[in-house]
């Protein structure tokens, strides 16, 4: 009957708490765009070597969404973008930010590097998920007569992105696309451990991924 009961408590609390999360998606356009079937895109996460860079994961999880579905985009592999235009990617003269990037489409060979690989677009992913707050308590015993987990504790998480969208046929920036989401995960104690996550990270990547598909597919 007690388990009974702890599982009912547990159930009752999980169903009470779940992680929110607000999201707000903005665009600015600079130029008609639009893009073949035999043309493609690359995604370019922030690299700094000084500062944090923008999570692998998350350009992997803006890749996964733009694969699928009717309106599919394709991709060119980051890694094999940067080995394409050696050395221009190597890491003492690679561009930092989204504003380098018109600096180096202006060396020599560069353009006829990207036409031969036939990139139409390349995306440069800028920001990052932190933690803003936290709180509350958990405390957890161990005895001879059993154990558990007792109190709540939270985090709020702020994921923030911005992508800068270039046409590498005009060399000209086309505009950006900015996604932030803010959510409150939770740690609930009773009986057991129970993490209700938010996610902030997640619903900024399909926000940004969906919003990116449009601004490129254009009219096409």
């Amino acid at each position: 009957m007690c388990e009974i009961m702890r599982l009912l408590l547990v159930l009752i609390v999980a169903n009470m708490l779940s992680g929110c999360v607000t999201s707000r998606i903005e665009q600015s356009r600079d130029a008609v765009t639009g893009i073949s079937s035999d043309e493609a895109m690359v995604l370019l996460g922030r690299a700094s070597y000084n500062e944090k860079q923008t999570e692998e994961s998350f350009t992997d999880c803006i890749a996964d969404v733009l694969n699928k579905g009717d309106q599919s985009i394709r991709l060119i592999a980051q890694q094999q973008f940067k080995d394409d235009l050696y050395p221009w990617f190597e890491p003492r003269t690679a561009p930092t930010s989204a504003d380098e990037l018109g600096r180096l489409f202006a060396q020599p060979g560069v353009k006829e590097r990207i036409d031969d690989a036939n990139v139409r677009y390349l995306a440069w992913i800028d920001g990052d998920t932190v933690t803003i707050d936290s709180g509350g308590s958990m405390s957890c015993t161990i005895s001879s007569f059993g154990g558990g987990c007792f109190g709540m504790s939270y985090w709020e998480e702020d994921a923030s992105y911005e992508a800068s969208i270039w046409d590498l046929k005009a060399m000209t920036s086309t505009g950006q696309i900015s996604a932030d989401a803010t959510g409150t995960s939770y740690l609930a104690g009773v009986v057991l451990p129970i993490p209700i996550l938010a996610r902030p990270g997640n619903a900024a990547c399909e926000g940004l991924a969906e919003q990116l598909r449009s601004f490129i597919q254009g009219d096409s």
